[in-house]
């Protein structure tokens, strides 16, 4: 079984993944950042460095999750590589910060990948609004994100809606501004349960 968690950048898909491992026992399948060589040219520069970043990407989230699903066990993974193309690679390419030659080899490479893979079974995307997400984005410190504009926050936004919207899989939507997983025990339980439930519809 293989549970994704989705969501913009600070919206707290790597805190729900470790309580899901922790819970569950999934194995826990973390996005590539600390030991990423491009993440932080990519934020000082996006033109120059977003096909090398997007990718990067690529290629990892690819290897992650062909070995997911060829793996016995459980597991949960921070972030989908359909985010990748669907979302980042996208908005790069709609605001000039990605050319269509590259945009397009990108989609081609992409387009090549995915037959390969099989849908998540259950897809968990984290909405949350901009202020949240900039709060969030504050506390974890990472010096590369600091700066991010508001504005690209919410193209991001708008971009994960319209993707939300036609995603072919099971998928259950969780307002990450109402609902505080992270120091609430009870809402934490609740939400782990829900989780638990839509991905295996047969366990209580």
């Amino acid at each position: 079984m293989l549970v994704t968690i989705a969501g913009n950048i600070g919206s707290g898909k790597s805190t729900l993944t470790l309580l899901l491992h922790q819970a569950f026992g999934w194995q826990p399948h973390f996005e590539s950042v600390d030991d990423n060589p491009y993440l932080e040219d990519f934020y000082a520069d996006m033109a120059r460095w977003s096909f090398h970043l997007q990718v990067y990407f690529l290629s990892r989230r690819f290897i992650t999750h062909k070995r997911i699903t060829e793996w016995k066990g459980d597991a949960v993974q921070d972030r989908s590589i359909y985010e990748d193309a669907e979302i980042f690679a996208k908005n790069l390419f709609a605001t000039g910060k990605m050319d269509e030659r590259d945009y397009r080899n990108y989609r081609a490479l992409y387009d090549v990948m995915i037959p390969y893979l099989r849908l998540p079974d259950l897809l968990v995307y984290l909405r949350a609004d901009v202020d949240t997400l900039q709060k969030q984005i504050a506390l974890r410190g990472r010096p590369f994100e600091r700066d991010l504009p508001r504005a690209y926050l919410e193209q991001l936004n708008t971009l994960y809606e319209e993707w939300v919207a036609r995603y072919p899989g099971k998928l259950i939507t969780i307002d990450v501004g109402e609902i505080d997983f992270v120091h609430d025990n009870r809402n934490q339980e609740k939400l782990l349960h829900e989780i638990r439930l839509a991905a295996r519809p047969c366990h209580s």
